[in-house]
């Protein structure tokens, strides 16, 4: 058995900006995006190789969190296509109309959710696999029961893979993260801290805190070092901060048992109901597995 965990905000920003023609549905909704992950995910509910048979894709709905109360720039719904943020519930209807869970993230995000699943269930199946190039999800490796999937590349990464492209463990990301910064989740890290410099000393320390105060105690000499150790001194609390914001929460009340998820086909009448209102009977082809 297998997990498959899916970040449903990335497929819906894949889908609505693929360089393929626009969809109106014919009460005249835009629906390039709902349209574009059903495809995507009966895709992947077809391929043979990934061999789906548990399944949930969570959403940032709206895209703010827990994590705006502590950070007010962290990542939000400012700025997302009007023509795109109309489509968020319709994309949940979406993928419930083709038999698979959706969990809309309100106070959380969809990768929290995603992280909470990945470890409730991982003694449960041979394998989780989270569907997202999202770094952040880089956390939740675990050897290879936890791996994470980019569909557009055809790439696996395990923790050792992780390690080896990182340079530190998968557990290690979100203080990397506090250092380096994250432009797509909207804090910059401290100043001076590029990611190889985070990387060396999250790699040689593991934590921020067992970074020593003393640079003279490093063990690792990046360039300006003095500075940075100051800087570390000076902006710790910055650095916990940032640290929080990138650390995925892992407890999320998911009501749904293993079972729940289980793939049990493409539900016929609401899915052929579904493609009516949309006006995409040509759909109607696609699944293989009916109920």
């Amino acid at each position: 058995m297998r997990l498959h965990l899916i970040d449903g905000t990335y497929e819906l920003y894949r889908a609505h900006f693929a360089p393929r023609p626009g969809h109106l549905a014919p009460n005249g909704a835009e629906a390039k995006a709902t349209v574009g992950i059903v495809e995507s995910l009966l895709a992947l509910l077809n391929d043979p190789e990934e061999a789906v048979t548990h399944i949930a894709v969570a959403f940032d709905n709206p895209i703010r969190s827990f994590r705006n109360d502590l950070y007010p720039p962290y990542k939000s719904d400012e700025g997302v296509p009007p023509e795109l943020r109309s489509q968020f519930d319709a994309a949940e209807d979406a993928v419930r109309a083709i038999g698979v869970t959706a969990w809309p993230m309100r106070e959380y995000e969809a990768d929290d959710g995603l992280a909470t699943a990945a470890y409730r269930f991982r003694d449960e199946v041979e394998q989780v696999r989270i569907l997202t190039p999202d770094k952040d999800l880089g956390q939740c490796l675990d050897d290879d029961r936890i791996v994470q999937v980019d569909r557009r590349q055809r790439k696996i990464i395990n923790e050792a893979a992780f390690r080896e492209f990182r340079g530190f463990a998968p557990r290690s990301m979100p203080d990397f993260l506090a250092l380096a910064g994250d432009s797509a989740d909207g804090f910059p890290g401290l100043p001076g801290f590029g990611q190889k410099t985070a990387s060396l000393l999250i790699g040689t320390y593991g934590r921020i805190e067992d970074i020593p105060v003393d640079v003279l105690e490093w063990k690792v000499k990046p360039r300006g070092a003095l500075q940075l150790a100051a800087t570390l001194v000076d902006r710790r609390d910055e650095a916990m901060l940032f640290r929080r914001l990138a650390t995925l929460v892992d407890n999320v009340p998911i009501a749904e048992s293993l079972e729940d998820l289980r793939f049990l086909g493409v539900p016929r009448d609401g899915f052929l109901r579904w493609c009516e209102e949309l006006g995409v009977a040509r759909l109607n082809k696609l699944p293989r597995r009916w109920r």
